[in-house]
């Protein structure tokens, strides 16, 4: 199996249980060929030099609280399992449904995977990106191939309070 066809089965469960789903997955060739539609983004070109593929499960559900809270658990429980790195979580600033949690794979010293969970009130985004990539350059990603654009920023521990927002908040958001 390839890097980026693992994720964990818990995903397929929680996609069992919604009302629609899409699930599609680019390869590296497909991804090259795309990113030739815009020939003027060069950040996107140099990241897709460097993955393999990306896989984007899209789950919507009827209403709202309709998927199991549990399942994002087990989510969690087997990419530690698989030796994953949680990295990040992140909640809706207004105190609502909502998340956002990185997990990366590391080969020796270098990250190798990314994986992006998004769940919403009625939805749940999951992302995997193989290859050598970094978190910043997921930002670059966001908007393309079916990838959620990265709004507010990721938290990142920092020396001050602990977490500090990249990229840094302009004043009046």
């Amino acid at each position: 199996m390839k890097p980026q066809e693992w994720y964990p089965q818990a995903v397929e469960d929680l996609g069992r249980t919604a009302s629609s789903r899409t699930d599609f997955s680019f390869d590296h060739s497909m991804l090259v060929l795309a990113s030739k539609l815009d020939d003027q983004d060069f950040d996107l070109r140099r990241v897709i030099a460097g993955i393999d593929g990306v896989s984007v499960h899209r789950f919507r559900f009827q209403s709202y609280g309709m998927y199991d809270p549990g399942m994002l658990a087990a989510i969690r429980q087997q990419y530690h399992a698989a030796g994953w790195q949680h990295v990040s979580v992140s909640h809706a600033r207004d105190g609502g449904p909502g998340e956002a949690e990185l997990w990366l794979h590391f080969e020796h010293n270098t990250i190798r995977n990314i994986a992006v969970l998004v769940a919403g009130a009625n939805q749940v985004n999951f992302v995997s990106v193989s290859g050598s990539i970094s978190p910043i350059d997921l930002m670059h990603l966001g908007g393309h191939f079916g990838i959620p654009r990265i709004q507010g920023g990721v938290a990142i521990a920092g020396p001050h309070n602990g977490v500090d927002q990249y990229p840094p908040q302009q004043p009046g958001y």
